[in-house]
């Protein structure tokens, strides 16, 4: 049975078939570094009218993304090191109209679902100060401008965008020009737990919405995310989105999308048959036996090597693995493998191929024709 597949020479291509389709919820899962940011970019420009002096004169398109969270950033105070701030960009748009819309009240009921702090928006001075309370033997003590962690960052610009949304769900006067929302992987620093706790309240949200008033589109590289929309939303267009040779490929895929598994095991192939192995290929190999560990119910990835016969420590893959995945290795300063780890690389690879066995069809599967 054929699998439902497209793809676009470009994003911008992508943007404008998800806007064409009748579907209320679509679900796109990616890993980091496709694109799924810039799609949403993409999405929300072509939902822009504009004058001839190139002014925006309409919008139809409420997101969410890594542009959403740098409206706010930190003012740690470096003088005096005591009242820490989040600052608000209030020449965005994003905020028309807060001052009048009470979001205190708005936003805190969402934020208690998550996490114990408390916050205060003052609209003179377009700041987010933070308090936490403790118990002190038997006194209540409260800190006050806080320095909250990035998770605890992330839950607040969230129940910020959740808030808003809201008001677009309502039709609120200030938001009934929104038509279609995208939301960006909202949980990339959150523990698994507040992950399957944002994609439950998020699913509760986007189910009412009347009929298909507004239709919205979800992308996410986090699979346990993507897992519990997917089966809040039984009906939603659910795809998997990789990079190909003609541009961008889009696969339907089930509430598990393991198939990006082979898309990471063919660039792994791809780097080796060409003799392009870099320090990156390390994460992706370590990713890959994570995701095996996890799946077959292993605590470590080390569970998923194979030992040879010569490691005379049994464990002088794991460490390799382990070492060169981390520390200074950054993905946007590739450097090339030396030699002896090329070999260890491969040994290990190959042998994990060995061990856990895939349909050769898989790797073969050409690309379906672009869309016109």
């Amino acid at each position: 049975m054929s699998v439902e597949s497209y793809s676009f020479s470009n994003l911008a291509d992508f943007a404008r078939y998800l806007r064409e389709q009748d579907k209320k919820v679509h679900l796109l899962f990616a890993y980091n570094g496709t694109g799924k940011t810039r799609l949403s970019m993409d999405f929300r420009q072509a939902g822009k009218t504009f004058d001839e002096e190139g002014n925006v004169t309409n919008r139809d398109t409420l997101y969410f993304n890594a542009f959403t969270e740098d409206l706010f950033y930190w003012d740690n105070d470096l003088e005096n090191d005591t009242e820490r701030v989040l600052k608000i960009n209030q020449n965005s748009r994003f905020f028309e109209g807060l001052p009048d819309l009470e979001m205190e009240n708005r936003i805190r009921p969402l934020l208690r679902l998550y996490t114990d702090y408390d916050f205060y928006i003052d609209y003179d001075k377009w700041h987010v100060r933070f308090t936490r309370e403790e118990r002190i033997k038997g006194e209540t003590i409260t800190h006050d401008f806080i320095k909250i962690s990035r998770g605890e960052e992330r839950l607040f610009i969230w129940c910020f965008f959740l808030a808003i949304m809201q008001l677009a769900i309502d039709r609120q006067e200030a938001y009934n020009w929104v038509k279609y929302i995208f939301i960006d992987d909202p949980v990339s620093s959150l523990d698994d737990h507040n992950a399957v706790s944002v994609a439950h309240h998020l699913a509760q949200k986007i189910k009412k919405i009347e009929g298909n008033s507004i239709k919205v589109v979800i992308s996410t590289h986090h699979a346990l995310f993507f897992n519990v929309l997917s089966n809040e939303f039984k009906r939603a267009k659910k795809f998997f989105i990789k990079k190909a040779d003609i541009g961008y490929l889009l696969r339907a895929t089930t509430d598990s999308p393991f198939i990006y598994h082979i898309e990471l095991i063919q660039k792994i192939k791809k780097a080796i048959d060409e003799d392009k192995l870099f320090t990156y290929h390390f994460n992706i190999l370590r990713t890959i036996l994570e995701k095996a560990a996890n799946f077959h119910g292993y605590t470590n990835f080390s569970d998923c090597l194979i030992i040879d016969d010569d490691d005379e420590e049994g464990t002088l893959h794991s460490r390799l693995v382990n070492i060169m995945s981390h520390g200074a290795y950054s993905l946007f300063e590739p450097v090339e493998m030396v030699e002896e780890n090329k070999k260890y690389f491969i040994n290990i690879f190959n042998n994990y191929l060995q061990n856990y066995k895939f349909n050769e069809l898989l790797f073969t599967e050409k690309n379906p024709e672009p869309l016109t």
